[in-house]
């Protein structure tokens, strides 16, 4: 797929939003991405996904993991398209950790994925848990990298896309600056 290609998937399909928008780490944006809106039409879902698996194929991994939430579905779609295994870590008592039985043998070959990359600190904690369980992490995956490339896993990473996006602190912010309502994605309220 080409970027205009994923771009016009992301578009039509609500992922990629522009506008005014505060973010979870309560800097401003003006763009706002929701790899949910994609995720909940399962055809779309797969397609991306496919094209995301294409470079872990001579990889040859065991399992595909994800951090909860927005790698579940991503690892499931990945995993599937490599015909492997999809497991996923949540947090509990603030660490990634695996649950509802879920385990990594040591030595076995994994990659996280992810849906949005920003700071990688979630896939960071993801990697660290599976390397502490004696995984071999081999690679990094998600729909998109908005860190403009900033991010090092230590291993190899690859993303659909690739998005410079640019934030502000709420007093340096030349949206504020020009009027436009600030909007908390999700919640369809201004502030």
């Amino acid at each position: 797929m080409t970027r205009e290609e994923i771009i016009k998937i992301f578009t039509e399909t609500g992922v990629l939003k522009t506008g005014h928008f505060l973010l979870t780490s309560g800097r401003h944006s003006d763009k706002y991405l929701q790899c949910a809106q994609l995720l909940q039409f399962p055809e779309i879902a797969e397609k991306v996904c496919r094209e995301l698996a294409q470079n872990f194929k001579k990889m040859n991994i065991n399992t595909v993991i994800g951090p909860a939430i927005g790698g579940i579905l991503v690892s499931y779609e990945v995993a599937r398209a490599l015909n492997v295994r999809s497991i996923f870590a949540e947090r509990e008592e603030g660490d990634m950790t695996l649950r509802r039985g879920f385990s990594i043998e040591p030595g076995e070959k994994v990659i996280v994925v992810e849906d949005v990359v920003t700071t990688g600190g979630s896939v960071k904690e993801v990697i660290a848990m599976a390397t502490d369980l004696g995984a071999d992490v081999v690679g990094v995956g998600a729909l998109v990298d908005r860190s403009g490339g900033k991010v090092d896993f230590g291993v190899p990473a690859y993303y659909l896309l690739n998005l410079d996006v640019n934030s502000y602190l709420p007093n340096d912010c030349p949206i504020c600056r020009k009027g436009i309502p600030v909007v908390k994605p999700g919640s369809r309220k201004q502030l």
